[in-house]
């Protein structure tokens, strides 16, 4: 046990963050999400982390190359970590966000299709395990009253 231990703390760590950017849409508050071509996946807009960046600024930049929205950030939603197939672990740190500007979007071969999703639906449309998790855990916190719903789902200090 403790060489497995010894080896699960040897490994790469790769930080990245990203986003669940939501609007109110025809059918509730919505989510987005992206394709990427090279995993043939729908996921949330996420990235790794470029030297001298945080991790919020990291999301924001992601989220905005990868969907042309430019985004406040919201709610802290927390990490997610998965084992890397080359090794390694990454772990990930999402916040909600909310479209500041949008610009428009083209089509690349990191990503070739933005959707909007109704929040209630995202986990039907997620491909990874660990985005459906996070989606069901963002649908739960959207429903509690006492968490930021749809429509306030941004810090007020957020810039």
């Amino acid at each position: 046990m403790r060489e497995r231990r010894a080896s699960l703390a040897e490994r790469p760590l790769v930080l990245a963050a990203g986003g669940v950017v939501l609007r109110h849409g025809a059918e509730g508050c919505e989510a987005v999400i992206i394709h990427r071509p090279r995993h043939a996946d729908w996921s949330f807009p996420k990235g790794k982390v470029d030297l001298g960046e945080t991790l919020a600024e990291t999301a924001l930049r992601e989220v905005w190359e990868e969907t042309a929205l430019r985004c406040a950030l919201g709610v802290d939603l927390g990490d997610v970590e998965y084992e890397l197939p080359e090794g390694g672990l990454k772990r990930t740190r999402y916040w909600t966000m909310r479209v500041v500007i949008e610009e428009e979007f083209v089509p690349g071969d990191e990503v070739d299709g933005v959707r909007w999703v109704p929040v209630a639906a995202l986990a039907g449309e997620l491909t990874s395990p660990i985005d459906r998790a996070l989606a069901v855990r963002l649908t739960a916190e959207l429903a509690e009253p006492t968490k930021p719903r749809c429509s306030s789902s941004v810090r007020s200090d957020a810039r």
